[in-house]
């Protein structure tokens, strides 16, 4: 009696999106943008393990990296289920 209510909502979901290098330059754009909130916004970002060419990487720490990359990964996979249910992804 429940199968059916469960199964319905999975045949709604959208269809994947395969890689491309739109989606790739989406997701790089993101991350870079992360970056630079990320260095805007953090009070300490030079605080706890260093990254081995900091200057590579905006001077920020190893902690506040990981922050901000996942930071740009979720704007980025926002970024891209939008560009792809407006098609143009």
């Amino acid at each position: 009696m429940l199968a059916p209510l469960l199964i319905q909502p999975l045949a709604m979901a959208p269809a994947t999106i395969t890689w491309s290098p739109k989606v790739a330059l989406v997701m790089i754009l993101c991350n870079v943008i992360a970056i630079a909130i990320g260095k805007a916004t953090i009070q300490q970002p030079n605080v706890g393990l260093q990254l081995p060419n900091s200057a590579m990487f905006g001077g920020l720490s190893h902690g506040a990296m990981l922050g901000t990359l996942s930071l740009g990964h979720l704007l980025g996979i926002g970024a891209i289920l939008g560009l792809a249910s407006r098609g143009v992804v």
